[in-house]
């Protein structure tokens, strides 16, 4: 069984609250759960009102298909969010 968890730094630039923010997140972690059926959670900066970090997660017996979902997933926030910017992010196979 393999484990992958991509965390994920991303920017709000166009954020003026925190209830902008979230409503953001709450989209975007919506919509990578439907289109890839992975677990996401927003797992660091809450408080801040134009960064967050978050965690997606998926859980396979095939290693390379966990690190390519993984890695649609990035290019899939990368070029279809454009209220967010992809600042960073780290794919770690458990």
């Amino acid at each position: 069984m393999v484990i992958g968890v991509c965390t994920i730094d991303l920017d709000i630039p166009m954020s003026t609250s925190l209830k902008d923010k979230r409503q953001v997140i709450r989209s975007v972690t919506m919509r990578l759960r439907k289109e890839f059926n992975v677990a996401v959670s927003e797992v660091e900066r809450q408080d801040a009102r134009q960064t967050t970090v978050l965690a997606v997660v998926s859980v396979s017996s095939d290693r390379d298909y966990v690190h390519g979902l993984l890695t649609r997933v990035v290019q899939w926030v990368e070029k279809t969010r454009l209220d967010c910017v992809l600042v960073d992010y780290y794919i770690e196979l458990i």
